[in-house]
């Protein structure tokens, strides 16, 4: 019996980190490692090497808080200043929606691309898969097994593409180390990867899936690091291979010349461009794995933030998850352009960030939340204090961006 629990706890603890992992490499973050790397080559290398290590921060303070103290994000902020769980709860809603009707654009565009499948019919093929991974007698299971399924798809996927492009590797190491590229084009490539893959609801993915599975508290602590930081490895894996194999196509090789990459799809263009139309099917597969499970991970997780506030909500849990990816692709049907929502999701996460991760530090020093006898490490709160500051300054400078909503 015993080690039927352990074999249990291990799938969750591997299910959590894909989870995680998942949702912070979705649609939009594909994009962004093409224009990105279209735009600054190697140093974008230097990019993910600080977005990553900013992201681990993030993702250790927050999920020691939440899994030690056993509650979930809002529960966490009520506890430090009651309603503000609330005011998180909404925000992390509202975001997780208007980025949730990307996701079924991004599941649209990755049947278009893999199948030619007309976009309206991807919209509500890509909604129902999602959907019925919910309608599972064991929900959570069939999305822990899901998320796993469809993320190793991708690493496999991806990597398959970098044997073909032949990316110039020892260019790409050193400027990960030493960019060329000025820090003024540097700098807001860090804050729109950060505020992509640890902004709203993505923060909170893995730790409310330990959380509802119970495992919490003080002497599961080494389980819940392994989890993190496997969630964290996972999804580096993912970002330094995209990276790899769009540069092996925007910077000249032994092999093949540079190519200027479609602005309008620049990462379906970097596969096209390096792995001819093979390439090109091979994108759609990743996005669609990208698309499905972060529509999964997001509708679940926004829900999450709910479920405490209502008894109905906490026992019909699946029904307005169902119901939550359902409005999620009605939405992007009605909409058939998301940008300008995507723009305002944008803006609400990188105001999420710096008050999450604030509260998880405030709590984290709490005995009432945290427990008598737990010792958050000093060095995580040092940098925990650094990324708020950080972030901070992201959602300033995303207010910005709304602008665009009314041009």
């Amino acid at each position: 019996m015993k080690k039927n629990n352990n074999k249990k706890s291990a799938s969750v603890l591997i299910g959590a980190a894909f989870l995680m992992a998942t949702s912070a490499i979705g649609p939009g973050f594909l994009t962004q490692t093409g224009k990105f790397t279209d735009s600054l080559k190697g140093s974008f290398g230097f990019v993910i090497l600080v977005s990553v290590i900013l992201a681990a921060i993030v993702q250790l303070n927050v999920w020691r808080v939440l899994c030690v103290s056993g509650m979930r994000g809002q529960d966490v902020a009520n506890k430090v200043l009651p309603g503000l769980g609330y005011v998180i709860a909404f925000l992390v809603v509202a975001g997780g929606l208007v980025f949730n009707i990307g996701n079924v654009g991004g599941g649209a565009l990755g049947f278009n691309t893999l199948l030619g499948i007309p976009t309206m019919w991807g919209y509500f093929i890509a909604g129902a898969i999602a959907v019925i991974v919910f309608l599972f007698k064991n929900a959570l299971n069939a999305m822990d097994n899901l998320t796993k399924i469809l993320g190793g798809l991708m690493i496999v996927v991806i990597f398959i593409v970098i044997l073909i492009v032949q990316p110039p590797v020892g260019l790409a190491a050193k400027e990960t180390v030493v960019p060329s590229a000025s820090m003024k084009d540097i700098f807001p490539a860090i804050l729109t990867l950060l505020g992509g893959t640890v902004g709203g609801y993505i923060t909170f993915a893995g730790a409310h899936r330990l959380i509802d599975s119970g495992i919490t508290k003080k002497e599961n602590l080494s389980e819940i690091t392994k989890s993190s930081v496997m969630g964290i490895g996972i999804a580096t894996i993912v970002r330094i291979f995209m990276f790899l194999a769009v540069l092996g196509v925007v910077v000249e090789t032994a092999t093949s010349p540079a190519h200027a990459l479609d602005p309008s799809n620049p990462a379906a263009d970097a596969f096209l461009q390096g792995a001819g139309q093979i390439g090109y099917r091979f994108f759609g597969l990743v996005l669609l794995c990208a698309a499905i499970t972060s529509i999964v991970g997001c509708a679940y997780t926004s829900v999450s933030f709910l479920k405490t506030f209502s008894k109905t909500i906490e026992k019909n849990e699946k029904w307005f998850i169902v119901g939550f990816i359902v409005i999620s692709t009605v939405g992007m049907a009605l909409a058939g352009q998301p940008a300008v929502l995507l723009v305002l999701a944008g803006a609400l996460n990188g105001l999420i960030l710096p008050i999450t991760l604030g509260v998880c530090l405030i709590a984290s020093k709490k005995p009432s939340i945290m427990g008598e006898d737990y010792h958050h490490p000093t060095i995580l709160l040092i940098l925990g204090i650094i990324v708020v500051i950080v972030s901070a300054y992201l959602g300033i400078t995303s207010l910005g961006s709304l602008t665009a909503l009314f041009s």
